[in-house]
């Protein structure tokens, strides 16, 4: 048996700031780096660079021109098309031209950022085009420094394309690993669910035939003792007690074995080999309270389907037992290789046809067993909903019902061959 481990995870990592969408990031640090760097170009003006010192209009216009730094990441193009004409006119009073360069190569930056190629392309050839519009009247000097200014424009509008381009591929694989992660605890989920509904039917499949044999054993040891006291078989008294006993080490050992492997599930060889075909003639033997007529010429099959053709054949008979309600019940048990697909068919000659298919013709709910051995179950089980799975499990179906040519009930089965895992 085969068991699965659902492995806890730790908890994701928060996404680092650096890739926070735009409306995650605080306002106030955008305003913080405008003020900063408002301060910047005001030491600036009055210490380094070309150009004349700003006056009243040369000290409004640096200041002005910082505000819309503080919704850069909310309105990049927008903080553009402010900053552009502000600065256009700042540098044609010939001002202070190296003070708002800082704040320019900002905008630029964070317009590439938040901005596709083509996008980021034809502001740049904009941004590079104006700038030698006001140069040229420089001449030559002029010429130079706009290939100057033209290189920090390319390599501003370069950074923020690569920064964007490794922030969409972080993101993607982030994306990726998080889809990763839930479909591996769905697996798991599905797998420990799948685990579950095995065990349960394994217990229900062992438990049920073996309290049925034991009901049924024990209602024949109850029937020597009061038909005739002063006549007591003791002998049929002792081979029904032996037979009681026997039942109870075989569950006891199929029971242990399941619980060897729950406990231990880094043993895959503890529950030793699967039920199969060869066990077939044990259960014909060990069905008290009915005849069984076993006839098998299917050769050797797959681990799977041997196993599930038991488990179906284990629960037939259970069901004939229980809901036979005869002494000489007669169960004939025919396992054949046909087309591919092993057929199993279980029919009684009992009363119990007139329980629906599916519902209380079913085993798997602890019922009492009178002294003639008829079974008196008063809720419905799982054991045609457990007979179906078991055929399900290697694509096969199961169909159940009263037999059409006499009275009793009939269990098929067609399991394929070829398909079973």
């Amino acid at each position: 048996m085969r068991t699965v481990q659902a492995t806890v995870t730790a908890p994701r990592p928060r996404p680092t700031a650096a890739f926070l969408p735009a409306t995650a990031v605080p306002p106030r640090q955008d305003a913080a780096l405008a003020a900063g760097l408002a301060a910047l170009a005001s030491a600036i003006a009055v210490t380094v660079g070309s150009g004349r010192h700003p006056d009243a209009l040369g000290w409004t216009l640096l200041l002005v021109l910082h505000v819309p730094l503080a919704w850069r990441r909310r309105a990049p193009l927008a903080a553009l098309a402010i900053m552009i004409p502000l600065i256009a006119f700042y540098h044609q009073q010939d001002f202070n031209h190296s003070a708002p360069t800082a704040a320019s190569m900002v905008v630029l930056y964070t317009v590439a950022v938040t901005s596709g190629p083509r996008r980021t392309a034809v502001i740049g050839c904009a941004v590079i085009g104006l700038m030698l519009l006001l140069k040229i009247r420089h001449g030559m000097a002029g010429l130079a420094v706009s290939f100057q200014i033209s290189g920090w424009i390319i390599s501003m509008l370069v950074l923020g394309g690569y920064i964007r381009v490794h922030r969409e591929n972080a993101a993607a694989a982030l994306e990726r690993a998080e889809r990763a992660e839930r479909t591996r605890e769905e697996e798991a989920r599905r797998r420990v669910a799948e685990e579950r509904l095995r065990v349960a039917r394994d217990l229900h499949d062992l438990l049920a035939h073996s309290i049925t044999l034991i009901g049924v054993r024990t209602s024949v040891a109850a029937h020597v003792l009061a038909a005739d006291p002063e006549r007591l078989d003791r002998a049929a008294v002792a081979r029904a007690l032996d037979d009681i006993a026997e039942t109870c080490r075989t569950a006891r050992g199929e029971l242990r074995t399941t619980l060897d492997v729950l406990r231990d599930p880094d043993s895959p060889d503890s529950r030793g080999p699967l039920p199969g075909l060869p066990g077939l003639a044990d259960l014909a033997r060990a069905a008290a309270g009915a005849e069984v007529d076993l006839t098998v010429t299917a050769g050797e099959v797959p681990p799977a389907v041997g196993a599930a053709a038991y488990r179906i054949v284990q629960e037939a008979l259970t069901n004939a037992v229980r809901h036979g309600g005869r002494q000489d019940l007669t169960v004939r048990v025919r396992v054949d290789e046909t087309g591919g697909a092993l057929r199993v068919r279980v029919s009684d000659d009992g009363v119990g046809a007139g329980a629906p298919a599916g519902d209380g013709a079913e085993a798997g709910s602890a019922g009492h067993v009178d002294s003639t051995g008829k079974t008196g179950d008063s809720a419905p089980g799982y054991g045609l909903l457990g007979m179906r799975e078991r055929a399900r499990s290697v694509g096969g179906t199961v169909t159940a019902g009263p037999r059409t040519d006499a009275p009793g009930f009939e269990v098929t089965a067609v399991l394929p061959l070829g398909g079973a895992a």
